[in-house]
């Protein structure tokens, strides 16, 4: 067979696959007759509501010299780690405000930072394209600096996110500007799996996000610029197990619901969007109308313990408090009083859901205490 024919018959197979694919969509959407707002509304259902006093501003983590790019929880929720632009990774004490680590990193070009579930050591990635490890408890070196404990080699383009696989100080998965995804085993500093890459059900550009699903840890989601998010088993590193379409931009954050059978994401286009992992549909669309038709990018996401709200942080400083089953926003913490003064680049909650923590390019943190009755069990305040 020739070239020529093998061209035509690649292209024949192309269309083919297209037209299966639109086929596919419509069928979905025939199928997909309400979304979760809309089938609440025909039940009755009210918004959530806020007091003057349900979610307010306790606390300023100050000490970052630069943007603010990525931040954590240790899941005692009384440890925070965040990474700036200065070259620094600052591990705090949310209840004092206090600094316990203030860790100077081999690149400054630092993009991501995650607690280990035992809140002993620290991973941290960015244009390196090396996910380092830090053990809290290692003394310093003669410079006063703290070692890096392990160095997780082996990705070709930077480190966009690092997540710990739960109960686990052994594992994390990475994801990277390469395309694709890394589960590392720490102890080794090897390569367990990869997501992606020459797989051709893998991303086709920059992975930017993931989340691991706490209720089966075997299974992750990656979000990338390719304005996708997918499905992927450790099991099975080969293949994703499903790929999920709606943005029209980058999808910078991916979060799973605390059920674990669905995960919202965030996108450049300004939406954050809800999908169904067992199904693959898209259940929900939030995204705020705006008067200029210029919707500011999301940049990161959170849902409250019980998923009924979703906290959303914005480029333009914005940090909305989404009702996720009325699709109405409920509150703009970008509007209280001492708010940040510019990006929200990443927001947080404490394990145990009584407190938000964002991050912005104004180099400061802030920390708000919430209580919302009916919605989460525990109303204490970290930062009260």
């Amino acid at each position: 067979m020739s070239v020529a024919e093998l061209k035509e018959r690649h292209v024949q197979a192309t269309e083919t696959v297209n037209s299966l694919r639109e086929r596919l969509k419509q069928k979905r959407l025939d199928l997909l007759d309400t979304d979760v707002a809309g089938y609440a509304k025909s039940q009755g259902k009210t918004p959530v509501r806020f007091g003057p006093t349900d979610l307010v501003c306790c606390r300023t983590l100050q000490g970052h010299t630069g943007k603010v790019y990525s931040l954590d929880w240790t899941s005692e929720k009384n440890r925070i780690v965040s990474a700036s632009q200065d070259g620094r990774l600052i591990v705090w004490n949310a209840l004092t405000s206090q600094k316990t680590h203030a860790i100077k990193l081999p690149c400054a070009w630092v993009m991501t930072c995650a607690f280990s579930p035992t809140g002993q050591s620290v991973a941290c990635g960015g244009l390196d394209s090396v996910c380092s490890i830090f053990n809290l408890n290692s003394p310093n070196d003669r410079d006063g600096n703290l070692p890096v404990a392990k160095m997780l080699s082996g990705h070709k383009g930077y480190v966009s996110s690092c997540q710990y696989v739960p109960e686990e100080d052994t594992h994390l998965i990475t994801s990277s500007g390469d395309q694709t995804c890394v589960l590392w085993d720490i102890t080794t500093g090897l390569r367990t799996s990869v997501f992606g890459g020459e797989f051709q059900s893998g991303h086709t550009a920059d992975v930017l996000s993931v989340s691991i699903n706490g209720s089966n840890p075997r299974m992750f989601v990656s979000g990338s610029c390719d304005t996708t998010a997918r499905l992927w088993d450790t099991r099975v590193a080969s293949r994703a197990v499903r790929t999920f379409h709606g943005h029209e931009g980058d999808v910078n954050s991916v979060k799973f619901f605390p059920d674990g059978n669905r995960f919202g994401t965030g996108s450049d286009d300004g939406t954050c969007r809800l999908f169904d992992i067992r199904t693959g549909h898209e259940l929900q669309v939030y995204h705020q109308q705006h008067g200029d038709n210029d919707a500011p990018h999301v940049t990161s996401i959170a849902f409250s313990i019980s998923g009924r709200l979703l906290f959303v942080g914005y480029t333009n400083g914005d940090c909305y408090v989404w009702d996720t089953l009325l699709a109405e926003v409920v509150l703009n913490l970008g509007s209280l009083q001492n708010s940040h003064e510019g990006r929200i680049s990443c927001l947080g909650l404490s394990a145990d859901g009584s407190a938000l923590c964002t991050g912005s390019w104004d180099t400061n943190l802030k920390g708000d205490r919430k209580y919302f009755p009916g919605l989460d069990q525990n109303g204490a305040g970290t930062f009260g």
